[in-house]
């Protein structure tokens, strides 16, 4: 079953694939919320290279992999990936910019209930992290 998610003037797509009753025109929403953290990880790898360091990162890919336990991951793997070694000394302090994970590290209260109007995402993290 398809869905369109709607985030900042972008269309978002989710599926599954037909093993699960999808399309497969897009990705589950694990893989996005995986993603979700491999961008934001990556994006604060980047800032601190280049605002903190002053270097711009080289092949730089931030891959992430979840272990299942039931419906939940029970573990999270971050694996950041360059030829520069210069990366090795940024990890520590990106994880502190990266809002994804640090969500994850102390996760927020979750409400549920209907609304009578579409739902807006919230507005993007402020800037000068």
């Amino acid at each position: 079953m398809r869905v369109r998610v709607p985030v900042r003037g972008f269309d978002l797509r989710a599926d599954e694939p037909p093993a699960y009753g999808g399309a497969d025109t897009g990705p589950m929403p694990t893989e996005l919320f995986l993603a979700s953290l491999a961008s934001c990880f990556a994006l604060a790898v980047r800032w601190v290279c280049v605002k903190q360091e002053g270097f711009e990162p080289t092949d730089l890919v931030v891959r992430v992999r979840g272990e299942y336990d039931g419906p939940r991951f029970d573990r999270l793997l971050i694996e950041v990936v360059s030829s520069d070694p210069r990366i090795d000394g940024t990890l520590d302090r990106a994880a502190r910019y990266c809002y994804v994970s640090n969500t994850l590290r102390r996760p927020p209260r979750i409400e549920l209930r209907r609304a009578e109007r579409p739902v807006t995402h919230g507005p993007p993290p402020p800037p000068g992290r």
